[in-house]
């Protein structure tokens, strides 16, 4: 019963019966799906003959889409259902991402800077400084974030599918961002200027910060074990179900239902989306999503003459942090995010898990946009998201992905208390 009650509170749930819904038949869902891979293809001939990282993004995007969406892996779920439901098993999809993507990012920066006595940093490395803005921030994003019933990753593959509700926190955190890029010179000037940037292996070298790291992530692990079976709320994947494998034909007819029918597991998940990250640093940089999101919305404003103008140290951080949009219309960026929500709907699509969701009680589209709306100025203040100044940035060793981790699961908490009394 607590299950249904959590996904009435987030109002767009997992079950498509829970909103309006407009379907596909399957001779529908196969040519649907034939032209829209045609399409994919299209925008990568387009995308790589305008520039070969473009290209190369393009695809990433897709896949970091479609993994999304075949393991439903939300960062939202994954803090929210630790307090609400008791379970961790999202959290633990996405501490062996982090995990993975460590392995992959130390390598390479072990290469980029190779004398860590320097004092130096590696290039594009979510390396962040940490401040009130980092509290402030991280702490409304996770409030936001359970609020709109997603975060950043939770949305995009929710896009995907066809739900409306996430279309409309989308919007919200680009309103969120803008609204954010007005507060950042006061920002700046009082916190994040003087803010430090504190990368673990200037300290410990590269070989102690990578060892601290896994050391955290094992801790981390076992402690979603505990509080799963201390709550007795462990939840299992589900089991496939195929046919006898008795001929060749079966045997590929269970494959394909693996891949594009049945969930993936969500270790499993979390370990390609730390492996996609990895070839995204080692191409060009780490994966990030709010900066893209950012340049949209301030670009678009300052070209109006209605935005925040000039932004203060923006160019001296690394990361998802506010973009001026002064760089032109395409962008690698540009395909990388589009090609998320794009490779979730790929994948919903051959899972027939596409559907057009539309909640039924409007005080859903409220509470989607505001939380929506709460993130995109958490992420603008804190200088990412769940995705750039989390996911990237504990990889990226350092101290900031930690202090992001715990001022989110702080958010989070307040956001679960906050849903459980609207009605």
């Amino acid at each position: 019963m607590q299950a249904k009650g959590t996904n009435s509170l987030l109002g767009f749930g997992v079950r498509p019966s829970e909103g309006q819904t407009v379907g596909q038949t399957g001779n529908q869902r196969f040519w649907s799906g034939l032209v829209a891979v045609l399409v994919a293809v299209g925008v990568y001939a387009f995308a790589n003959a305008n520039e070969t990282r473009m290209g190369l993004f393009w695809v990433l995007g897709l896949g970091f889409g479609a993994v999304l969406q075949r393991s439903h892996l939300c960062f939202a779920s994954a803090f929210r259902d630790t307090f609400l439901l008791g379970q961790g098993r999202n959290l633990k999809g996405i501490i062996i991402g982090l995990a993975v993507a460590t392995a992959g990012f130390a390598a390479l920066m072990a290469r980029q800077v190779p004398n860590t006595a320097l004092g130096t940093f590696p290039p594009d490395a979510h390396v962040l400084p940490i401040g009130l803005h980092t509290i402030f921030g991280a702490v409304i994003f996770g409030f936001g974030m359970v609020l709109a019933g997603g975060c950043v990753s939770g949305s995009v593959y929710r896009m995907g599918e066809g739900y409306v509700a996430s279309w409309v926190s989308f919007l919200g955190i680009i309103f969120g961002l803008l609204a954010a890029s007005f507060t950042w010179n006061w920002w700046y000037t009082f916190t994040i200027k003087d803010s430090p940037r504190i990368w673990l292996p200037h300290y410990l070298g590269h070989g102690g910060a990578v060892a601290l790291t896994f050391a955290l992530l094992i801790l981390a692990y076992l402690a979603v074990l505990w509080w799963e079976h201390r709550n007795g709320a462990v939840a299992p994947d589900a089991p496939f179900k195929g046919e006898p494998e008795t001929n060749f034909r079966a045997v590929l007819n269970n494959l394909r239902r693996r891949v594009f029918v049945h969930g993936w597991p969500v270790l499993l998940g979390g370990a390609l989306l730390g492996g996609l990250n990895v070839i995204a640093f080692v191409s060009e940089r780490p994966w990030g999503f709010t900066g893209e999101i950012s340049r949209w919305a301030i670009g678009i404003s300052n070209g109006l003459n209605v935005g925040p103008g000039n932004l203060l140290g923006v160019n001296l951080i690394p990361g998802c942090v506010l973009d001026p949009g002064d760089g032109g219309v395409l962008n690698y960026m540009l395909f990388l995010v589009i090609g998320m929500v794009y490779g979730s709907f790929l994948a919903a699509l051959f899972s027939g898990e596409f559907k057009i969701r539309v909640p039924k009680q409007k005080i859903r589209f409220v509470q989607a946009g505001g939380g929506g709306l709460i993130m995109g100025y958490g992420s603008g203040t804190a200088v990412g998201c769940t995705i750039g100044a989390f996911f990237s940035s504990i990889p990226s060793l350092g101290l900031n992905g930690w202090v992001w981790a715990v001022c989110l699961l702080i958010g989070a908490w307040l956001g679960t208390q906050a849903i459980k009394r609207i009605p």
